[in-house]
């Protein structure tokens, strides 16, 4: 898979920076570059361009760590903070303003409620972004794999 233009979305996660190494070794394929997008989620109780300094900050932190990762792959990735109500709008919005060919998000381990989650974002980009998606999900930690096993056997009769 050749790609030129590749979004990756980022929420300052472990799991980002092997979003991140993935699309620069899909993007270096092409020599094009890696967009990464930071999204403050904005309560509506809030004018959206409310300043949320916090919020900021966190997504200027994750911007620079990306940027270190991008150049200890060797490509160019450039940054953007946006601030919108919902992630997941805000990213299929912003791929299709840059004309990106791919987006590439990464997805910690969670579980909610016992069963693994998917979360809000990552299913709304799946079913609007009008571009490919692949999704990196990173794999179980040890502890939530011993609790997914303990949780199997006790369902089997």
């Amino acid at each position: 898979m050749k790609s030129n233009h590749i979004l990756v979305p980022v929420k300052g996660r472990r799991v980002d920076e092997e979003a991140l190494r993935l699309a620069c070794r899909l993007v270096r394929e092409g020599k094009g570059a890696v967009h990464v997008l930071y999204v403050i989620e904005v309560a509506r109780s809030l004018p959206l361009d409310a300043e949320i300094p916090a919020e900021t900050a966190k997504g200027e932190e994750a911007l620079a760590r990306m940027e270190e990762v991008g150049k200890e792959c060797k490509c160019h990735v450039e940054g953007a903070i946006l601030q919108a109500r919902e992630a997941g709008p805000a990213v299929v919005q912003d791929a299709e303003e840059r004309g990106v060919d791919l987006i590439v998000m990464g997805m910690p381990y969670e579980r909610l409620y016992g069963v693994s989650s998917l979360g809000h974002t990552v299913p709304h980009v799946l079913k609007n972004a009008s571009c490919p998606v692949l999704v990196w999900r990173e794999g179980m930690s040890p502890e939530a794999e011993a609790h997914a096993n303990a949780s199997t056997r006790e369902q089997t009769p």
